[in-house]
């Protein structure tokens, strides 16, 4: 007969320990709370809007357009407005680029049909919307009066573009 061995090694305990069907392991659970706050933020990009040749004796407007990207969070209520520009004795009804001394008349609208002056008065003469998206185009729409006794050169201006949100 065979006799059974009265005591194990520490190496024979650890592999009977370690022996699958054989667990004994106790667990706790707990929670982990996860937060973040959404701000309200908005952006805008313009593009340059560029009219192309102007020619003083035609008795047609030149119109241009451009684009702006809007960025905001979604369900922010924003206006966008334009100042002036740089142009000296620009108004937001009649802007002013400048060549040297020399300065070229011309407007910025909200609409295609050129009725809506934009200006940066909220309310009054702004873009108002309310972002559903997180992008939105914007377009910009812009005239140059005809007929307008200016010397030829190449004519600039820089109009600032406002949101307020």
């Amino acid at each position: 007969m065979r006799s059974i061995p009265k005591s194990i090694s520490a190496a024979g305990l650890a592999a009977c320990l370690t022996m699958p069907g054989l667990a004994f392991a106790t667990t706790a659970t707990g929670s982990l709370t996860v937060t973040a706050t959404v701000t309200t933020a908005c952006s805008i990009v313009a593009l340059p809007l560029a009219f192309g040749n102007y020619d003083p004796t035609s008795s047609t407007d030149l119109n241009g357009s451009t684009t702006a990207t809007l960025t905001c969070t979604p369900g922010t209520a924003y206006k966008i407005g334009m100042d002036a520009g740089a142009g000296s004795g620009a108004t937001v009804t009649l802007r002013k680029m400048t060549s040297g001394s020399n300065t070229l008349n011309y407007k910025l609208f909200r609409d295609s049909a050129r009725t809506l002056n934009w200006g940066n008065t909220p309310g009054t003469d702004t873009l108002d919307g309310t972002a559903t998206l997180l992008t939105t185009l914007i377009n910009i729409y812009g005239t140059i009066p005809n007929s307008q006794a200016v010397s030829a050169g190449a004519y600039t201006d820089t109009v600032t573009v406002t949101v307020t949100y």
